[in-house]
């Protein structure tokens, strides 16, 4: 064939394309193919393939592998240029969909092969996608199943076709590479003596390890194979009607119950609804139309279109539009409105400027009176050719935007000039207001105080203070916290400080206190605050006996009797001397005796704080070079008192009253020599404190 030269029609939205039919070499539909191949990869449709390769050029450095694009030629040879580009395109979209059915089959296969099913919520792709990855994952369970019986995978038995029967046998000779049949066993126990295969209760790989049959899993052994619980796992495909049973190896769905009206029993063992509709077993009446429903049907009345109104294909009435028709319904010098079921023709007018209309014969514009439509508002109106003026009354601006008449805000125009303390924007004016504690005067701006005293709202004494007014209470009270105008009374008793108003007892009462003392041993003084000792020894209320001494103590008295043991004579009231011992019969002890013996005694409050000093023992005139050493001899087996120097002091509080007897003895030394001394103490511990001072004297 002698090529020629050819030119297709210029049908390209590229260009002229020129091209002899000798360049049609097969080696272009391999580059279609390849690209066909490369974009299966990344679409999910090889109908969406461009019509551009980058593997040739064929024209300007681009591929072109098209469809027949083509509606005329001018001559046979043409023809020859319309089947390379259909060849072309061919090529392209078969391998596409060669290579993306391959894809989707080896998914497929591979479900079946890690899954050991194929239902179809297993598959998550389009309708068309799952059934192709279905279909191969059926004929690889087929050919998993065949080699249990037969090996070799002869699988031609089967007639499945030639796809199917390609991916069964792949299957199948995949499954028998691995897996034995319990005699098989036996030799891989030769092979491992310590392998577990011996006891596989379904099959054993060649690593020496245990497998098991579809629908079965390995136990924890390694050997024994348990059956799956499909229905358990949620691994079954029975629909919400049909209850799922296990069954060794597999499952099976059982339907519940009868399907009900409108509804039969498939040969699948499921429920189908009856189109009561397609079947003709309705009872629709010949104006009525049967729409089949879910279980039943239902009749709707057939429309019958109203005059101005057309049946659409789906059965509903549509308006009619007279205006788009051919011939126009209106008569020239108007204008057809469409409107439902019907149509009106106006008749055309002239357009108007603003503050303009049409005269009564529609043939010119005259002048609006807007004045007339009380458009100002109640302000006075002026009317002008095409338009107009308002006369704002006084508090009002107009705005020749709007063209009405505005409020004037006299507050935000003149702040703080107008009012004296607050000021509200009204229409047309403005009012003043005071704040509280103040009242407008009668010029309707300033603002005076109020005395809100002579509307006494304190309950005891009212001051007018400027804008308000101050409550104040009598001696005793004090201004409530709630409304800081009702007087209370002070409970001076129960203030943190009130265990010291009254020495005993604190008694509140209105607006003051009264305070109290024991009922032996005080008196009330004259203040009514203190509460004074009773002196009974010297009052002579007590009850001391003639040969018996009375010491005065906080609410009470205490009856002593002290007398001078042997070698002592009494030298004063509470003194004891030594005698002169070279007059006695026994000089030696009468020498280590003291030199005298002091009584003494000490009130002191329970809980007095401490340490506090409560005696002093020493020489009367001190000279110099003295020594003195005092210590408590006795008396003290609690640890209360201390000796320090020449003082003895409490170191310890005393909660409640006590005696202590204390036995003090004062070596002083003096020009070498030394002579003892003892002080009897009595230290009185009395119930509580009062307002006198603590006092130590001699009996």
């Amino acid at each position: 064939m002698t090529a020629k030269r050819i030119t297709p029609l210029r049908m390209f939205p590229w260009g002229l394309v020129e091209e002899s039919v000798e360049s049609a070499h097969p080696h272009t539909l391999h580059g279609c193919c390849e690209d066909g191949k490369e974009r299966a990869q990344t679409l999910t449709n090889c109908n969406d393939l461009p019509y551009i390769s980058h593997y040739h050029a064929w024209v300007s450095n681009s591929f072109l592998c098209l469809r027949n694009y083509f509606t005329a030629f001018q001559s046979e040879e043409y023809v020859v240029v319309m089947f390379v580009v259909v060849w072309r395109r061919l090529a392209q979209e078969q391998c596409c969909v060669a290579v993306a059915e391959r894809r989707l089959c080896d998914q497929g296969a591979s479900m079946a092969n890690w899954q050991g099913a194929c239902e179809r919520h297993f598959f998550p792709g389009k309708p068309w996608e799952n059934q192709i990855a279905k279909r191969c994952c059926d004929c690889c369970m087929l050919g998993m199943a065949s080699a249990d019986q037969d090996p070799d995978c002869g699988l031609s038995y089967m007639a499945l076709g030639i796809e199917c029967e390609e991916v069964a046998r792949n299957c199948c000779s995949n499954y028998t590479k691995f897996l034995y049949t319990l005699e098989d066993c036996k030799e891989v126990r030769s092979w491992s003596p310590n392998s577990p295969v011996m006891n596989c209760t379904h099959r054993c790989i060649e690593d020496g390890m245990c497998a098991c049959y579809v629908g079965y899993r390995l136990g924890r052994d390694g050997t024994t194979c348990e059956d799956i619980n499909e229905c358990l796992l949620g691994a079954h495909n029975c629909i919400a009607s049909q209850a799922c049973i296990n069954t060794e190896g597999s499952f099976r769905c059982q339907r519940e119950g009868n399907c009900g009206a409108g509804y039969e029993l498939t040969d699948s063992n499921q429920c189908e609804d009856i189109d009561e509709c397609a079947l003709n077993i309705h009872n629709c009446g010949v104006d009525f139309e049967c729409t089949n429903a879910e279980g039943s049907f239902r009749c709707y009345p057939k429309n019958k279109c109203s005059e101005g109104f057309i049946q659409d294909p789906s059965g509903s009435c549509i308006d009619i539009d007279e205006c788009v028709a051919p011939p126009n319904p209106c008569q020239p010098g108007h204008t057809c409105l469409n409107t439902p079921g019907s149509y009106h023709c106006r008749r055309n007018t002239i357009t108007c400027r603003r503050g303009y209309h049409l005269d009564a014969n529609g043939t010119r514009c005259e002048d609006v009176d807007e004045c007339q439509a009380d458009i100002c508002r109640g302000h006075g109106c002026v009317n002008m050719v095409g338009t107009y003026r308002c006369n704002c009354n006084s508090g009002f601006v107009f705005n020749s935007i709007h063209r009405l008449c505005e409020d004037i805000n006299e507050c935000k125009h003149y702040p703080r000039k107008l009012c004296a303390h607050t000021c509200e924007n009204t229409e047309g004016s403005y009012k003043c207001s005071c704040s509280t504690g103040f009242q407008l005067s009668s010029d309707d701006r300033s603002c005076e105080d109020v005395n809100e005293c002579e509307s006494n709202p304190c309950s005891q004494e009212c001051a007018n203070v400027y804008g308000s007014y101050q409550c104040y209470c009598h001696r005793g009270y004090q201004l409530s916290d709630s409304d800081g105008k009702t007087c209370e009374d002070i409970d001076e008793c129960a203030l943190p400080n009130g265990n010291q108003v009254c020495p005993y007892r604190c008694l509140n009462s209105p607006g003051s206190f009264d305070c109290s003392c024991p009922p032996v041993g005080y008196t009330l003084a004259s203040n009514g605050r203190t509460c004074q000792d009773i002196d009974e020894c010297a009052t002579g209320s007590h009850s001391c006996g003639a040969s018996e001494s009375c010491f005065n103590i906080h609410g009470g008295y205490r009856c002593l009797v002290f007398h001078c043991p042997p070698f002592y004579r009494q030298a004063a009231h509470s003194r004891c001397e030594r005698v002169t011992c070279e007059l006695t019969r026994d000089p030696a002890s009468c020498f280590s005796l003291p030199l005298r013996i002091d009584f003494y005694n000490v009130a002191l409050p329970a809980n007095t704080p401490t340490p506090v000093n409560v005696f002093r023992m020493g020489p009367a005139r001190a000279t110099p070079g003295d020594l003195t050493q005092l210590i408590i001899a006795s008396g003290d087996e609690w640890g209360y008192f201390e000796a320090r120097g020449e003082m003895i002091t409490l170191q310890r509080t005393v909660t409640t009253p006590r005696d202590f007897f204390l036995t003090l003895e004062m070596r002083l030394t003096r020009s070498g020599t030394t002579h003892l001394y003892v002080a009897k103490v009595a230290v009185f511990v009395t119930r509580m404190i009062l307002n006198q001072p603590s006092s130590a004297e001699p009996v």
